[in-house]
């Protein structure tokens, strides 16, 4: 259950959100019958190591609605409160959102990051209005607002949500408690903007690393969320302590040295502008260089080639992060393989 109520969400968030959030994609079985729980478990783990204060339990990845709340409550046993877990708002429909939101809330989730249905096309602004306060009513959790062009908004406005809009949400619904404004992009105006006029009520961050290190150096950022941080190692988590402490310089020097695998891998994510989607295989492959479980995905996904991966590991290994010596063959079996009991035990009968 929610460790506070709506009316009292802004006031936690303020007071418990700090560091960075990364995300945790979930692992199957070998068959990609089941869940991993092993490998689940040994990447909440490896985020609490690594110095995360949070991580984002990845939705998009063909897991049933049932088997996502399972992902939730192996997540929260794990972690034991060392990180809030968020849970991911992008299941199908409205309807399916909030019985996933609830379900998660249940099961232990402290935060959602609201992202919109790719069915939803709302003919006005007022409809996006709609849909998050019919959301944000059915739980009782904090609500990151997420203004990205992967939601096809920027017909309606710019910066992908109308401020207007924003400004009315943030009026009506007390539990949402931070804003990830990425609108607008490549252009940091929909940062500043949200910034400039709600920082004041409610936690404003920009996830890119690119952007955050730089920005976070003239105006305070207490919290940054959610991406796929673990790319870099503890890299990030040190940075951030970095700039929270003032030590521009020292930021600004290990800034640099990502460049890198900033660009290899920015590249690479550019290739897909259009697709709507998170290449969710290309961050488990960086994830696993950098010690995460890896594994194999359900398809349909977005998939990794070896000119990229080689690239990858070639562009981390010059930015000064440690990786894997394992053969790249192994990211497709994981760290921590499982297979399906029952599967395995039908095949038996059946033999």
């Amino acid at each position: 259950m929610a460790l506070y109520t709506r009316q009292e969400s802004r006031k936690w968030a303020k007071e418990n959100l700090h560091g960075l959030a990364n995300v945790v994609i979930p692992s199957f079985t070998q068959d990609l019958k089941g869940l991993n729980e092993t490998g689940i478990r040994h990447d909440v783990r490896k985020s609490i190591d690594l110095g995360f204060t949070g991580t984002l339990l990845v939705a998009e990845t063909a897991t049933t609605l049932d088997e996502y709340i399972q992902f939730t409550k192996i997540a929260v046993d794990e972690a034991q409160g060392k990180l809030t877990i968020i849970h991911h708002a992008s299941f199908h429909t409205l309807e399916e959102n909030i019985d996933a939101v609830q379900a998660a809330e249940k099961a232990g989730a402290e935060l959602v990051l609201l992202s919109y249905p790719a069915n939803f096309y709302p003919k006005d602004s007022q409809e996006i209005y709609e849909y998050t306060k019919a959301f944000c009513e059915a739980t009782n959790l904090g609500v990151i607002l997420f203004p990205v062009p992967l939601w096809n908004f920027e017909r309606l406005h710019p910066a992908a949500i109308d401020p207007k809009i924003i400004r009315q949400l943030l009026d009506d619904v007390p539990n949402i408690v931070a804003i990830k404004a990425e609108g607008g992009m490549p252009l940091i105006a929909g940062f500043t903007q949200c910034y400039q006029l709600f920082n004041d009520d409610v936690i404003v961050t920009t996830p890119l690393e690119k952007d955050a290190f730089a920005l976070g150096n003239l105006v305070p950022i207490q919290w940054m969320g959610t991406s796929n941080y673990e790319m870099y190692g503890d890299v990030l988590p040190k940075l951030f302590n970095l700039m929270k402490e003032g030590r521009f310089e020292e930021v600004y020097e290990q800034y640099w040295k990502l460049t890198p695998a900033r660009s290899t891998i920015g590249r690479f994510m550019a290739s897909t502008d259009g697709a709507g989607l998170v290449n969710r295989m290309l961050w488990k492959y960086a994830s696993w260089l950098t010690g995460f479980n890896g594994g194999p995905l359900r398809q349909p996904t977005m998939k990794i080639n070896q000119t990229q991966m080689s690239a990858i590991r070639q562009a981390l290994i010059k930015s000064g992060i440690d990786v894997t010596n394992d053969d790249d063959s192994q990211f497709f079996i994981g760290r921590n393989p499982e297979v399906n009991v029952k599967s395995e035990s039908d095949l038996l009968k059946q033999s």
